[in-house]
């Protein structure tokens, strides 16, 4: 995979020529074992555990090698398990069982002190000065804790931007914090809606309503990259913009570390938080992470203390007061959990060894892959025949992994069957599939063989509406 491929920006033209090059059809099975093969990380895919197709709920014995590995798709929702993580989640468990108390100061990843580690590894994957990032809570607990501190509303500036129908538990935090502070939701919150017809949001409407009501805009609080929709928005821009009328500026980064490119400070970001069990792999609830520029070390607005605030040379000495440590780590309340660090641990390897430039040349490719098979053979031109639609954006610039589908049959019949056939990916309410190749594990044939397999579903309910 040549490095300028991603610089021509249409995967389809660069996935054309490759196949031109190996002298073989780019719609055949033959092109998806010649990308592997000459996959240049494809070795990773050994490092993660894949769930058997015997093991899924949803899988029928009659149509599946119970024993062969389910394909997975569904990394946007929870990331595979690295096989190094019973190892290094093992390791803290023997430790407390032989140490008790004195695992807190015993390494590896000593209790006490173990969120000293993926300040380097986070601080790479998102553009960040490793002293901005941490480990701490969950997303939206982190959330939280950064709008109770940048959130500062006054009689004029005191609205909150986000793009609607986001994920709701952002929705729900930004419209409680906004209550908290005696406002009227629905009229602090302000949710920037796609033009009628259209399933995605425009740029320059959200550019727009920055510039119409910025004078009034406290916070713009967006997803990096839209749940739903797969939509990846142009974070520098609106940033650049919003900060210029004068607001904060915080992103939700749970679809978007691991998956695209980031440049937190370089876009100069207020502040940001993600979760660690989609792209980043590190199993359902694991410990998210956070983000404070580093211009902001010495505000004077007051935030939420606790102990962990406290800074590290001076924790133990049990002060009455808060020692209060600089910047991000002052948003920390409590002793992390080595166990689920340890998880953390064993997926931030695999990325320093991989490197995300790699990581997003191969998602270019692979995504843009299923994307030509899909355009190819499920496109609403044909009478009567099931289709789907892609929602999310063409351009490779506003999307990573992810791409949402829109059936023309019943979703959940569609979904029922792809179970029965081994398939792993997810539905979102109200209409939409996210089908999502991590190019961490996934391989061009698991997309081949995905495709082949909803052809097979697809003549199934051609065959019962007829």
């Amino acid at each position: 995979m040549d490095s300028t491929q991603k610089d021509s920006r249409c995967p389809k033209k660069v996935l054309t020529s490759l196949a031109y090059y190996h002298g073989v059809d780019l719609l055949s099975e033959e092109f998806a074992k010649i990308m592997d093969e000459n996959d240049p990380l494809r070795h990773f895919r050994e490092r993660f555990a894949f769930p058997k197709n015997g093991t899924l709920r949803g899988s029928d014995s009659n149509l599946v090698d119970e024993k062969s590995d389910c394909i997975y798709l569904c990394g946007n929702s929870l990331g595979l398990k690295p096989k190094k993580a019973d190892e290094y989640m093992q390791a803290q468990l023997d430790k407390w069982a032989n140490m008790g108390v004195e695992m807190h100061f015993e390494e590896p990843l000593p209790a006490a002190l173990c969120d000293r580690y993926g300040r380097e590894e986070l601080g790479h994957l998102v553009g960040a000065d490793p002293s901005c990032v941490t480990l701490m809570n969950g997303l939206s607990v982190n959330l939280h804790l950064l709008l109770l501190s940048f959130y500062q509303p006054t009689n004029i500036r005191y609205k909150i931007l986000l793009e609607a129908h986001a994920f709701p538990s952002d929705r729900y935090a930004v419209r409680s914090q906004a209550e908290l502070r005696g406002y009227n939701p629905d009229e602090a919150v302000i949710e920037v809606s796609t033009r009628p017809g259209e399933q995605t949001l425009r740029t320059e409407d959200i550019l727009k309503v920055i510039e119409d009501e910025g004078e009034s805009i406290a916070v713009v609080c967006m997803s990096g990259v839209q749940y739903y929709t797969g939509q990846k928005f142009d974070m520098e821009l609106i940033t650049k913009a919003a900060q210029e009328r004068g607001c904060i500026v915080g992103w939700d980064l749970a679809h978007a570390i691991g998956n695209v490119e980031l440049q937190l400070d370089k876009w100069n970001v207020d502040f940001a938080c993600w979760c660690s069990y989609k792209y980043m792999n590190s199993g359902p609830g694991c410990i998210a992470g956070a983000y404070v520029n580093k211009r902001h070390n010495e505000r004077e607005v007051s935030h939420l203390k606790g102990w962990w605030s406290n800074k590290e040379v001076t924790r133990f000495q049990m002060k009455d007061e808060c020692d209060t440590a600089v910047g991000v780590d002052a948003f920390r309340l409590c002793n992390p959990p080595p166990f689920l660090v340890a998880l953390v641990k064993a997926s931030l390897e695999i990325f320093e060894e991989a490197g995300m430039t790699n990581l997003l040349k191969k998602q270019f490719l692979l995504t843009g892959y299923l994307e030509h098979l899909i355009n190819t053979y499920f496109h609403s031109g044909q009478l009567k025949a099931p289709s789907c639609i892609i929602i999310t954006p063409d351009d490779v610039s506003q999307r990573g992994c992810q791409l949402s589908l829109i059936f023309s049959y019943p979703l959940q019949e569609i979904h029922k069957e792809l179970q029965k056939r081994g398939v792993v990916c997810d539905v979102r309410l109200p209409n939409a599939m996210r089908v999502a190749p991590a190019p961490l594990y996934n391989s061009f044939r698991d997309v081949y063989r995905f495709i082949r397999i909803l052809q097979e579903v697809f003549s199934i309910c051609k065959s019962e509406g007829a």
